[in-house]
């Protein structure tokens, strides 16, 4: 019983001293423009603690380097994150961390009566030093009159309910904006300002940060880069792809100047509180988490909106190579029901794309989405054509097809692809291999003869085969001899040509 009554006073104590922390934290963090009547006797003192030499394991954003020793030690703690909890436990809540920002950026002012904003966090069985280094960043490079709050979401459930619970949160927010972070985040200077900023320019304007890198081996700090933006592929993945050269001229090669992005990776943006009723939140017939980033995405174009990246703005977020959650199901079976109601709502006559590369997708029981119909015709949404035409006509989707597989597609380029991926050869008797398609024809031109069902390389004058005895695993070109190895049936034909 003593025991028990001790623990007790020492987890109020602990809690008392966050709380102090925190407080201190808030009240002291460096700000663009302060309340005058504020006490600053212990300013002096705060500011030689912020200004310490940066020295420590992760300073300014070094990777940290585990000892050979304690190498075992690290891999078993890896996994229960999927990240180097051992190297995170290493570094300061509030280490130094570079200004990787353009230097256009930061001689830019920004108006005083920028909105204010909430700050969301959901987390779910977050290691603790990632995400009070999350809530240490926002406080110390946040100006203290644009934050109102920094919510914590836990969701304390094993399934976990990602979208749900930032409902949750952003229904609990007071601010004029809401910024949504993941748990495993670190903000850098000046990065609030320009999120808020076009905001007020545009309350349809729906913004995200860069989002650098932070190396879940080592907990180095990467800059992300500008010239990329968020697109998706054929089975709606998210990837992110070069920033065309017409997004460059729109911008007269402004590179402080927001990106227009087709899609956004989905846990860092800021949306304006009332703009975010109006459209619809999330869907909530999407589970935890998969597609609802697509989702929003289609919907903030095609409803009126825009969605951007805010080249003046950096956050950094810890990439995991692998997600340290089960799902009932599998996780393929939960995105695959997120994407399908997006399909549905969203999609129109496209969606018939989606469902020939992924026909696994058909059979997911996607629940009711006439509330998210309705939700579109009282918007009075554009097609999904206009967007494929306007916003993205770099997507693959659009183009003219010969023939929709599972894994490869020929076009009516004449490429066997799959992705942005091309078959190339570069010489007589091959190798074939992947690579990105140039749309130059040449190494990656294939005919196909319906009547032979040969695929031609016309620059070798070689037929396609079969993979050979020493690599199972890749096609070859050898020349043509009307065998059955050489034979490719295409099906779902979808043009005559």
């Amino acid at each position: 019983m003593r025991r028990f009554v001790y623990c007790k006073v020492v987890l109020t104590t602990s809690l008392v001293w966050v709380l102090v922390d925190v407080f201190l934290l808030l009240y002291f963090s460096e700000c663009n423009k302060c309340d005058d009547r504020k006490d600053r006797s212990l300013l002096p003192a705060l500011r030689a603690v912020m200004s310490r030499t940066h020295e420590g394991p992760g300073e300014m954003g070094k990777a940290v380097i585990i000892p050979k020793e304690d190498q075992e030690k690290m891999k078993e703690l890896f996994k229960i994150n999927q990240f180097n909890l051992m190297a995170s436990d290493m570094i300061a809540l509030n280490r130094s961390l570079p200004d990787v920002r353009l230097d256009g950026c930061k001689t830019k002012v920004y108006p005083d009566d920028l909105p204010n904003t909430s700050i969301v966090i959901v987390f779910h069985n977050e290691a603790w030093s990632t995400l009070l280094r999350t809530v240490h960043s926002v406080i110390n490079r946040s100006p203290r009159h644009l934050l109102v709050e920094i919510l914590l979401v836990d969701d304390a459930s094993e399934r976990g309910r990602g979208n749900f619970m930032k409902l949750r949160g952003a229904a609990a927010s007071r601010g004029q904006v809401i910024t949504f972070l993941d748990a495993h985040c670190e903000c850098t200077v000046g990065w609030l300002e320009p999120l808020l900023a076009r905001i007020k320019e545009d309350r349809k304007a729906v913004v995200c940060p860069i989002i650098d890198v932070i190396s879940d081996e080592t907990f180095e700090y990467m800059a992300g880069s500008d010239m990329t933006y968020g697109g998706f592929n054929w089975k709606l993945n998210f990837r992110w792809y070069p920033v065309p050269q017409r997004e460059m001229d729109r911008r007269k090669g402004d590179r402080t100047l927001p990106v227009r992005t087709p899609t956004m990776a989905g846990g860092l943006f800021s949306i304006d509180r009332s703009y975010f009723e109006e459209i619809g939140t999330y869907d909530p017939g999407m589970d935890i988490w998969g597609g609802e980033n697509l989702e929003m995405s289609f919907r903030i174009w095609q409803c009126g909106g825009s969605l951007e990246i805010v080249t003046c703005s950096h956050v950094g977020h810890v990439f995991r190579k692998a997600t340290p959650y089960s799902f009932p199901g599998g996780t393929g079976q939960v995105i695959n029901k997120n994407n399908r109601r997006l399909a549905e709502v969203w999609m129109d006559e496209f969606k018939d794309f989606f469902y020939i590369i992924s026909p696994g997708v058909v059979r997911v029981d996607y629940g009711d989405v006439s509330a998210r119909k309705a939700l579109r015709e009282a918007l009075q949404c554009k097609p999904f054509s206009w967007y494929l035409e306007n916003i993205y006509p770099d997507s693959q989707i659009p183009r003219r097809y010969y023939s929709l597989g599972e894994v490869f597609s020929y076009t009516a380029d004449k490429e066997i692809r799959t992705d942005d991926l091309c078959l190339d050869v570069s010489r007589l008797n091959g190798p074939v291999v992947m690579l990105k398609c140039h749309h130059m024809k040449g190494n990656q031109m294939f005919e196909y003869d319906a009547e032979r069902l040969t695929l031609l390389h016309v620059n070798s004058n070689q037929c396609l085969d079969m993979p050979s005895e020493e690599d199972k695993m890749v096609p070859t070109l050898r020349d043509c001899n009307g065998s059955r190895s050489q034979q490719w049936l295409l099906r779902n034909m979808t043009l005559s040509m």
